[in-house]
C-alpha cells in the first residue's frame, strides 16, 4: 500500500492518491481510544478500505497525552512511526504499535520497547532507523504534527473525519455505511 509524507510535511498519507475518498485521522499514540479504534473498532475496516484503493486515509499524529501524563512515550512513537515511514514501513509498525500499546499512564513508549516492537516488522530494523529512535531524528514532524492537531478542529482522539466530516461511531461496519452515503446522524 502506498505511503507518504504528505506535501504539508506533517501529514502521513497512506493509500491509492486516485481514491475517492479521504479519511483524516488523529491519533495519539498513548491514547487508550485509539488502542481500541485500531484493534477492535473500524481500523481494520479502514485498513481494508485503503488496501482495496476505496479510501486514503491521513493521519495526524497527536502527542498531547505526554503533556497531559508526563513523559514523552507518544512524542518518541511518532518518531518512531515517522522513521518507519522513512523505511516504507508506517503501515506495518503502527499495527504493531497499536497491538501492543503500553497503559497510557505507564508512559512505556521507551527506546527499548520501541526497537523490540519494531524487530515484529520485517525488514524495519537497522542502523538508520535505529538511529532516528534513539536520537529524536523527527523532533521537528512531531512539533509540527502536534501544532497541526491542535489547530485542528479535533477535540481529542480518535477524531475521524470522512470527506470532511466528523464521524463520531468507530465501531465495525460504519465506514461503510459512511461511504455508501448513508445519513450518518440516524447512527446515533
Amino acid at each position: 500500500m502506498p505511503e507518504s509524507l504528505g506535501s504539508d510535511g506533517v501529514t502521513v498519507v497512506v493509500g491509492d492518491e486516485r481514491a475517492d475518498t479521504t479519511v483524516q485521522l488523529y491519533e495519539d499514540l498513548r491514547c487508550p481510544a485509539c488502542e481500541e479504534f485500531e484493534t477492535q473498532g473500524a481500523g481494520a475496516e479502514l485498513h481494508s478500505l485503503a488496501q482495496h484503493g476505496s479510501v486514503q486515509i491521513h493521519y495526524t499524529l497527536a502527542s498531547f497525552l505526554d503533556d497531559r501524563l508526563g513523559g514523552n512515550g507518544s512524542r518518541k512513537a511518532a518518531n518512531a512511526l515517522r522513521a518507519a515511514l522513512a523505511e516504507g514501513k508506517f503501515v506495518e509498525y503502527h499495527q504493531v504499535l497499536y497491538a501492543h500499546q503500553p497503559d497510557e499512564a505507564v508512559d512505556g513508549y521507551t527506546d527499548d520497547f520501541i526497537l523490540k516492537m519494531a524487530s515484529r516488522v520485517e525488514g524495519l530494523r537497522g542502523p538508520r532507523f535505529d538511529t532516528a529512535v534513539r536520537t529524536m531524528k523527527y523532533q521537528a514532524f512531531i512539533d509540527a504534527s502536534e501544532s497541526a492537531f491542535q489547530n485542528s478542529s479535533a477535540r481529542g482522539t480518535p477524531t475521524l473525519t470522512v470527506s470532511g466530516a466528523e464521524r463520531p461511531e468507530f465501531e465495525r461496519g460504519y465506514l461503510a455505511l459512511y461511504l455508501k452515503g448513508s445519513s450518518w446522524r440516524t447512527r446515533l
